[in-house]
C-alpha cells in the first residue's frame, strides 16, 4: 500500500510505506482545506488492509469483536489468542464461527506464540492487570498500535488507579502514552495514538451526554447522580453467584453503590477534564436479568440561564452528523440499540425544576466495548467510521 504525502499534484513527495504513514497522509488529505485530495484519499483508504491480532479472543468482548471484524471489508485477522485454550479451534469455542475463519486463524494461540509478531493493531480483551503487560510487548516493536479493552490505561492519575483497582499500575511508564478512546469526544487524539484505552461500558453511556454538557457550561459538574442498569453480559463470561441464571433471573440488584464502583473514577477523571477542575459524583450500577444493554438515568443541575432546550441544542451541536449518537424527543429503550454501535439519549427538565434528567442507552457489548474499539481502529487508520459497524 503506497500513498503520496498530502497528494499534492505536480510535486514529487516521498513515498510512504507503513500503515501509520498512510493513515497520517489520509488525515491530511481529508482536511477540508485539502478538498482536491478527497477523492484520492478515499481511494487509498478503500485499498488499505489492516492486519489484526486479538488477545483474549475467547471472552465475550473477543467474540463480539471477531463477529464485527468479519463484516469489515478492510480488516484481516492474523491470529487469535487464548491463554486458557491454546491449540483449540475457535469454532469449537464459538460454533457460530464454523467455516468463517482460515485454518491458521481459527487455531487459538498462546501469548508466547504471538508476542513477537507485528500486526498493524492488537486488540487486548484480556482481564485488568494482565492486559497492560501483554500490550507492552507489542508497543515495544515500534509499529503495532494497541487498543486495550481492559481498564489498565483508562486512568491517567496513577494514585487514583491504585485506589480504584487496589494495586499499583503494572506498566506506569506507558500510561502517559495512552489516549482515552471515547470516539465522539476525543477523535483527533485517537487518530494520532499508538495506545488507545477503550472506555468502560458504564462510562460510555454516561460520558457521551455529560461531557459536552459539562464542558459547555450547560449543567453543573457538582451534584451529578448516575443510576445505571446493565445486562449480565457486562459481568464477563465466567459465571458467579451474582450472574448465574438462578440468582440473576427475576431479580434486580444494585452493587458498587454510590462511591464504590471503579467506573466512577473513570467518569470523574473525564468530567474533570471537561470542567477544567476536579469533579465528584455518585454512581450506582444495577444488574438486570437481560443479556445485554445499558440504560443510564442521570440527574444534574442546570446552570443559570440554561434549560432543557439549551441542553438539547448543545448535544445536537456536538453530535451533528454523528454516525452513532442520536438525540431523541421520546424515551429510548435498550432494545432500540441492541447489537448496534448506537447511543440514544433524551434530556428532560421537570416542570418548575432546575434539574435536568438524561436517559442514555447503549449496547454494552458493542458501543460499550467491541464496537467502540473497532470505531477507534477506524479512526486510528483513517478509515470510514462506520466500516464494520453499519
Amino acid at each position: 500500500m503506497k500513498i503520496l504525502r498530502g497528494c499534492h499534484f505536480g510535486k514529487r513527495k516521498p513515498i510512504l510505506h507503513s500503515l501509520d504513514e498512510v493513515a497520517s497522509g489520509l488525515r491530511e488529505a481529508l482536511n477540508p482545506q485539502n478538498s482536491l485530495c478527497l477523492g484520492m484519499a478515499l481511494l487509498f483508504s478503500q485499498a488499505m488492509t489492516v492486519e489484526i491480532g486479538i488477545l483474549g479472543a475467547t471472552g465475550f468482548t473477543g467474540a463480539e469483536l471477531v463477529g464485527l471484524l468479519l463484516r469489515h471489508s478492510q480488516a484481516r485477522m492474523a491470529w487469535l489468542s487464548s491463554e486458557s485454550q491454546p491449540g483449540t479451534s475457535y469454532a469449537k469455542v464459538y460454533p457460530q464461527f464454523l467455516g468463517c475463519l482460515p485454518a491458521d486463524v481459527d487455531t487459538l494461540r498462546s501469548f508466547e506464540e504471538v508476542k513477537d509478531s507485528t500486526p498493524d493493531v492488537v486488540f487486548s480483551c484480556l482481564p485488568h492487570g494482565a492486559s497492560a503487560k501483554c500490550a507492552a510487548a507489542f508497543l515495544s516493536n515500534g509499529k503495532t498500535k494497541v487498543i486495550d479493552l481492559s481498564a489498565d490505561f483508562r486512568l491517567q492519575d496513577l494514585d487514583v488507579f491504585a485506589k480504584a483497582y487496589g494495586h499499583a499500575h503494572p506498566i506506569p511508564e506507558r500510561v502517559p502514552q495512552a489516549r482515552y478512546g471515547l470516539a465522539e469526544i476525543h477523535a483527533e487524539e485517537i487518530s494520532q495514538a499508538r495506545l488507545i484505552a477503550n472506555p468502560g461500558c458504564y462510562p460510555t453511556s454516561a460520558l457521551l451526554p455529560l461531557f459536552p454538557l459539562v464542558r459547555d457550561r450547560v449543567v453543573s459538574p457538582d451534584g451529578i447522580i448516575i443510576d445505571s442498569k446493565s445486562g449480565v453480559s457486562g459481568a464477563g463470561k465466567k459465571p458467579s453467584e451474582t450472574t448465574h441464571y438462578v440468582y440473576a433471573n427475576e431479580s434486580v440488584a444494585a452493587y458498587g453503590i454510590g462511591d464504590q464502583h471503579r467506573h466512577r473514577w473513570e467518569i470523574m477523571e473525564q468530567l474533570s477534564l471537561a470542567a477544567g477542575r476536579k469533579v465528584d459524583l455518585l454512581f450506582t450500577p444495577h444488574l438486570i436479568p437481560m443479556e445485554r444493554g445499558i440504560l443510564s438515568t442521570i440527574y444534574c443541575d442546570l446552570l443559570p440561564g440554561a434549560d432543557a432546550a439549551a441542553a438539547e441544542a448543545c448535544l445536537q451541536k456536538q453530535y451533528a452528523g454523528s454516525d452513532f449518537v442520536r438525540i431523541r424527543s421520546d424515551l429510548p429503550r435498550t432494545a432500540d440499540v441492541k447489537h448496534s454501535n448506537l447511543c440514544h439519549m433524551r434530556v428532560y427538565q421537570p416542570q418548575g425544576s432546575r434539574k435536568l434528567i438524561i436517559v442514555s442507552v447503549i449496547d454494552n457489548m458493542v458501543k460499550g466495548a467491541s464496537g467502540q474499539a473497532l470505531q477507534n481502529m477506524n479512526l486510528a487508520f483513517g478509515l470510514p467510521p462506520k466500516l464494520g459497524l453499519a
